[in-house]
């Protein structure tokens, strides 16, 4: 059972409680005290601050920093455990293996962007979903963490903000691909071996669905952006016959 506690001010009372005694975090990372979460018998500890100057998470005396933002801070949070649980291989693949199953479910997807759910039908909706898909127990009290603290519209955010992080301390290059479609796995292995051919040797693809692009790819390696998408070429289509009018 996962174990969530929040530490507040010697004066402070705003401690809430899920009516089994256990305290349950409301407003995780969204104030400056520190907040403890319990994965198993590990607790991981990390700073709130929500300054500009960014936040760092503290684990077993391991320092990471992370930018200001909530899906940066819920990012860093994970990998600062994942690493000194000697666990980060598995949750790194199962972080990626968590996005292709958002892109590839709509059901999944309707479940975490909806506000009307209770959070604790979503909390056990959710789990089952990566129990029943073999996730481990570090990625499903993570996503528990986050469905119980109300930001389980943000996990494709976080997930992404974890890839990143993942792919800096790794010196990998990140190529956010959109589609119009989930990409199958012959579409994802040449995908990867045009990338290789441009250059990109080492390079992790996170993927993203709008259907509006109607079909093709867009993306975008840095501040590169490569746009087949059918949306921009029929854009382009409607401007080259409203120049030649």
């Amino acid at each position: 059972m996962l174990d969530a506690r929040r530490r507040f001010g010697p004066t402070s009372d705003a401690r809430r409680t899920d009516g089994t005694g256990r305290v349950r975090l409301a407003q995780f990372f969204r104030r400056g005290p520190r907040v403890s979460i319990r994965f198993g018998n590990s607790a991981l500890v990390a700073s709130a601050s929500t300054s500009s100057g960014g936040t760092t998470s503290t684990t077993s005396g391991t320092t990471v920093a992370s930018g200001g933002g909530l899906a940066d801070r819920y990012a860093t949070a994970l990998y600062s455990f994942a690493e000194d649980a000697g666990a980060l291989d598995s949750v790194v693949a199962e972080m990626e293996q968590l996005g292709r199953l958002i892109e590839a479910s709509a059901d999944f997807r309707r479940l975490i962007d909806s506000p009307l759910i209770d959070v604790q039908q979503a909390r056990r909706a959710a789990l089952a979903v990566l129990e029943q898909e073999g996730f481990g127990k570090p990625v499903r009290d993570f996503v528990g963490v986050v469905t119980s603290n109300r930001r389980l519209r943000s996990l494709r955010a976080i997930i992404a903000a974890f890839a990143a992080l993942v792919a800096e301390k790794r010196g990998v290059v990140t190529a956010h691909v959109a589609s119009a479609h989930p990409l199958s796995d012959v579409q994802r292995q040449r995908l990867r071996a045009r990338l290789i051919e441009a250059g990109y040797g080492n390079v992790n693809i996170v993927e993203q669905v709008q259907p509006d692009l109607l079909g093709g790819l867009v993306v975008r390696v840095g501040a590169r952006l490569y746009d087949t998408s059918l949306k921009s070429r029929l854009q382009r289509l409607q401007y080259a016959m409203k120049g030649a009018a």
